[in-house]
């Protein structure tokens, strides 16, 4: 089912919501954790209070400072071009990719101009094994992106 392109903004009200969750997650973590804090919810799952100037894996986060403009460029250029995208239409479960991705990238790039850095509290491990840490926005971006795949895939066998 095709979306029409006078229906583009209301995709934006699901970046809104991704953008809202992450920053409320961020604020309630940052009032009630030190940086280093950790708490252990389950056996595979703690909530801590991490800062990463760099971008995904903590890539580029020992760079001498360059990083904070160049990845906030980066998301704003991605979030025009994502605009673009979604006031061209499409089906649903491309334009939620979009607005997924939108909106998590919104929210890192609001962390990265307030702070600098990327706040980060979701940590999966496993005995001596540890995911690095992350944030709803990151997840926004992972789930939207794996939408937009599997949308790619349908359509092609569908064609």
């Amino acid at each position: 089912m095709s979306e029409g392109r006078a229906t583009w903004w209301r995709w934006l009200g699901l970046s809104v919501l991704v953008i809202a969750l992450d920053q409320l997650t961020k604020a309630s973590i940052q009032s009630s954790f030190q940086p280093g804090d950790a708490r252990v919810v389950t056996s595979f799952f703690s909530l801590v209070l991490a800062f990463n100037a760099g971008a995904a894996f903590s890539f580029l986060r020992d760079a001498a400072g360059w990083q904070r403009y160049f990845f906030s460029t980066v998301a704003v250029i991605a979030a025009m071009f994502i605009v673009w995208l979604l006031r061209r239409g499409g089906n649903r479960a491309y334009l939620a990719s979009l607005g997924l991705i939108l909106g998590g990238a919104i929210g890192n790039l609001c962390d990265r101009v307030r702070l600098g850095h990327v706040v980060d509290f979701l940590l999966f491990h496993w005995k001596d094994w540890y995911y690095p840490a992350f944030n709803v926005a990151d997840s926004a971006i992972t789930v939207g992106a794996a939408l937009l795949i599997i949308d790619s895939l349908r359509q092609r066998r569908s064609s």
